[in-house]
């Protein structure tokens, strides 16, 4: 079944912000490398190949409905980085941004009728409000262990055997 023009375009447009959102996570993960927290870092490096699945999936759905996904321009994150805690909140801020998305795309898919994306958006919004509340709880973490680098460490230690 064909898919709407509407609802495809902003749909291509969230594999791309999805392929960007698999960037950022990749450049956190060097920057928590480069602090020494291996384990946060190889969690960034999941995260960002759980974001490239992301794209796979609205791109598989376009290409099911007979249209032809079109990467558009992405920027390499700019992030300003120097503590596990700015990671964090930097990830947590993108996983904001990217449910904000797909809260406009579930928004155009009502407005259109398109029932045939309604579980693939479901699925995404369910998604979105669980990695929202990873991210937050890491960061609530984080905050409390403040400056216990035994405390860091474990918390680390935790996320690496994800």
């Amino acid at each position: 079944m064909a898919i709407n023009e509407r609802l495809a375009s902003t749909m291509n447009n969230q594999v791309t912000a999805e392929l960007e959102a698999s960037l950022v996570y990749l450049q956190l993960s060097y920057v928590l490398d480069d602090l020494g927290l291996v384990g946060m870092r190889d969690w960034m490096k999941n995260q960002s190949e759980e974001e490239l699945e992301h794209a796979d999936k609205f791109s598989q759905h376009l290409l099911n409905r007979g249209y032809v996904p079109q990467i558009g321009d992405i920027a390499p994150p700019k992030l300003d980085i120097a503590t596990a805690v700015d990671a964090f909140e930097a990830a947590l801020a993108h996983e904001q941004k990217i449910s904000g998305l797909i809260r406009e795309l579930a928004a155009i898919q009502d407005a259109e009728r398109d029932y045939d994306s309604r579980a693939l958006i479901n699925w995404f919004l369910e998604e979105q409000v669980e990695e929202e509340a990873a991210v937050a709880e890491i960061l609530d973490r984080l905050r409390i262990a403040g400056d216990s680098g035994s405390g860091l460490l474990h918390l680390d230690a935790e996320l690496g055997s994800r």
